[in-house]
C-alpha cells in the first residue's frame, strides 16, 4: 500500500501548512489548548481564520492564551471551555452545551509517565482515563455536532510512546501487573490509534475522518512527571545526533495536516512528521513508525465497546 505524502517534513510549522488555507467558517474544538503544541495548534488554526474553541482544565491559563492568539491573529472568534478529561460530568456538560456544527476535534491533551499508579475516582489509571476514556467520551458526545458539519475531521494526537505497548484488555487498569509508567502511556496512546481506526469505520457514512499522529519531540509541560535523569539522556541523544527535538510549532505542524491536508480527507491513518509512516511489525526493536498492533481492526472494535462500556 502506497502511504500518504505530503510536501512538509519534520522541519515544517504549524503556520506553513495552513498558509493559503482558509478556515472561514469552521469550527474546532482543542483540547489542552492552553500549553504546548496545543497552543500553537489554535493559534495556526486561528489564523486561518477558524473559530476556536479551547477545552482545558485551567481556565484562567486559557484566557490568557486565547487574548495572546487574538493579539497575534487579529481573530476575536477564540474561546474557552472548561473540560477536565477525568471528570466524566465536565465533559457531558461541554457536550451537552455545545450547539450547531463541529468540523474539527482536535484531541490533543494528555499525561505522559505518571511515576506511581493513580486511579481516578471510577478505579481507571490515571493516563488511560486521561489520554483516551475523556477523549472518547468527548468524541463519542459531539458525534451529533460533527455528523451535522458534512466533512468533519477528527485529530488523535498520539505518540512513538504507542511502540511500547498494546492495549491489554485483560488488564487495562494494572490491577494484576505492577504498574509501569511508560508501559500504561504506551497503552493509552494505543489506544488514541485505535480511536481514529474506529471513528473513521463506524462514521465514514457521517462524512467523518479521524486520524492520529505522532507530533515529534517536543520539551512542554507534557514531560513534568519525567526524571531528571531521562532528560539528561535524551538530550545525550540529541547531542549525538540521534533524536531532533522540534519546537512547539514544528510539534504542531502535523496536528495540522491531519486537520487540514487534502491528502488526508480519509482516515485510520497514523503520521509522523507531516507524512503517514509505514507500519512495523510488533516485535521490532524501532523508535518510529506505527506498530501493527495500533492499527488492527478488532482491537479497534472492541476498544470501542469496552470504552462505551465503561464512559455509559
Amino acid at each position: 500500500m502506497t502511504l500518504i505524502t505530503t510536501r512538509f517534513d519534520a522541519t515544517t510549522t504549524a503556520d506553513e501548512v495552513v498558509e493559503g488555507v482558509d478556515l472561514s467558517g469552521t469550527r474546532a474544538v482543542v483540547t489542552g489548548g492552553a500549553s504546548g503544541i496545543g497552543v500553537e495548534t489554535a493559534r495556526s488554526l486561528a489564523r486561518a481564520g477558524a473559530a476556536v474553541t479551547l477545552a482545558v482544565r485551567d481556565t484562567a491559563a486559557g484566557d490568557r492564551v486565547a487574548a495572546d492568539i487574538t493579539a497575534t491573529t487579529g481573530n476575536p472568534d477564540v474561546h474557552v471551555a472548561y473540560v477536565d478529561l477525568v471528570d466524566l460530568p465536565s465533559v457531558r456538560a461541554f457536550t451537552d452545551a455545545w450547539t450547531g456544527p463541529l468540523h474539527l476535534l482536535v484531541n490533543n491533551a494528555g499525561v505522559m509517565a505518571v511515576p506511581t499508579l493513580e486511579l481516578t475516582d471510577r478505579g481507571w489509571e490515571r493516563q488511560l482515563a486521561t489520554n483516551h476514556l475523556g477523549h472518547f467520551a468527548l468524541t463519542t458526545g459531539l458525534h451529533g455536532a460533527l455528523a451535522a458539519a458534512g466533512g468533519a475531521r477528527i485529530v488523535s494526537v498520539s505518540s512513538s510512546g504507542h511502540l511500547a505497548s498494546p492495549v491489554h484488555f485483560d488488564d487495562l487498569f494494572f490491577e494484576r501487573r505492577a504498574y509501569d509508567p511508560w508501559q500504561g502511556y504506551g497503552q493509552s496512546k494505543t489506544a488514541n490509534v485505535l480511536l481514529a481506526v474506529e471513528a473513521t469505520r463506524r462514521w465514514a457514512d457521517d462524512g467523518i475522518v479521524a486520524n492520529a499522529l505522532m507530533p515529534g519531540g517536543i520539551m512542554t509541560n507534557l514531560q513534568r512527571y519525567v526524571s531528571q535523569e531521562v532528560k539528561d539522556g535524551w538530550q545525550r541523544m540529541q547531542d549525538e545526533g540521534r533524536v531532533t527535538f522540534k519546537d512547539t510549532r514544528q510539534g504542531a505542524a502535523t496536528s495540522l495536516v491531519a486537520a487540514v491536508a487534502p491528502e488526508l480527507a480519509t482516515g485510520g491513518h497514523y503520521l509522523e512528521d507531516c507524512n503517514e509512516a509505514p507500519t512495523v511489525a510488533n516485535d521490532a526493536h524501532v523508535s518510529a513508525g506505527v506498530r501493527e498492533w495500533a492499527l488492527d481492526p478488532e482491537a479497534a472494535a472492541r476498544l470501542w465497546d469496552v470504552s462505551a462500556d465503561l464512559v455509559g
